[in-house]
């Protein structure tokens, strides 16, 4: 995807203070996808990030870390898509765009990444970072409020009290959520979110749930046009609604929502798993020839 140089001064100026579901979110979401990596996709996502030094679920985070820096300020636009206000629909021909120049936002990265990890002969790509593009973005188009409304940036310019501490309502999906689980349900241990929501996945049965939330009729690796249209559904029916300006949230949101936030970051994780599953299968034969 080359993005036209006048964006980097747009990006700059206007672009939206967004973080994805925050860092625990996606080391969450990406836990739960390396645990149903097949054998050659783990392989090749160890290979990959060999160099890095980081793990599969610490490279989750890089996209939101590198996006402010002046290298990768470009890549700030892929983070979401904003959609009009109150429509409740995603189209992508519409909504997929920043500034007027078309396919810069989040489906458009997903479709651009899974491309560069199938056509890996093309000496041209940096397949460790389209492969922690691809992985955080696929986790960012499940927030709902990264197809939220451009009027409000998504929700970045609803301000409101989250408890007792002044929020707006993009940080309180992308993290306060989270965060508020993480120490009211599991002692603030990560690793037994990510167990607990895996586990209501299996018991659930994993193979009807991946086939449903992985299926992408007409698509060979992935759908985040469907994902999209999905998300800013989820921000009309539970992120805006009891949520004006000004607003103090607390226990009656949280307690309807973070059931809707573990729904989303396990089909994120799924979802996430399924595609690597599938793009990667090819990539293992040239990485390890």
């Amino acid at each position: 995807m080359d993005v036209p140089r006048f964006l980097l001064l747009l990006v700059a100026a206007f672009s939206c203070k967004v973080a994805a579901w925050g860092d625990v979110g996606h080391i969450v979401t990406c836990l739960i996808a390396e645990s149903f990596f097949k054998a050659p996709t783990q392989n090749a996502v160890t290979d990959l990030l060999s160099a890095t030094g980081l793990n599969f679920s610490q490279s989750c985070t890089w996209a939101d870390q590198v996006k402010r820096s002046y290298a990768y300020r470009w890549s700030a636009p892929l983070h979401f898509a904003d959609t009009p206000d109150n429509v409740c629909g995603y189209d992508d021909e519409r909504d997929c765009h920043y500034f007027g120049a078309k396919n810069v936002c989040i489906t458009a990265a997903i479709y651009n990444y899974t491309s560069q990890l199938e056509h890996q002969h093309n000496v041209t790509y940096n397949l460790t970072e389209a492969l922690m593009f691809l992985a955080h973005f696929l986790g960012d188009i499940h927030q709902p409020m990264h197809l939220g409304f451009l009027g409000d940036l998504g929700g970045n310019t609803i301000l409101l009290t989250w408890y007792n501490r002044s929020s707006n309502l993009h940080r309180v999906w992308d993290s306060d959520i989270i965060n508020k689980t993480l120490e009211r349900f599991y002692a603030g241990s990560i690793a037994s979110m990510e167990h607990d929501i895996k586990k209501s996945i299996t018991v659930n049965n994993l193979v009807a749930i991946s086939s449903q939330w992985g299926h992408c009729p007409g698509e060979e690796f992935t759908c985040p046009v469907r994902y999209a249209k999905e998300s800013i559904k989820f921000a009309c029916a539970s992120g805006y609604k009891d949520a004006p300006q000004n607003s103090t949230l607390a226990d009656a949101y949280f307690e309807t929502r973070w059931p809707i936030v573990k729904l989303l970051l396990a089909r994120a994780g799924v979802r996430l798993a399924n595609t690597l599953n599938k793009v990667l299968d090819k990539l293992v034969n040239i990485v390890h020839e």
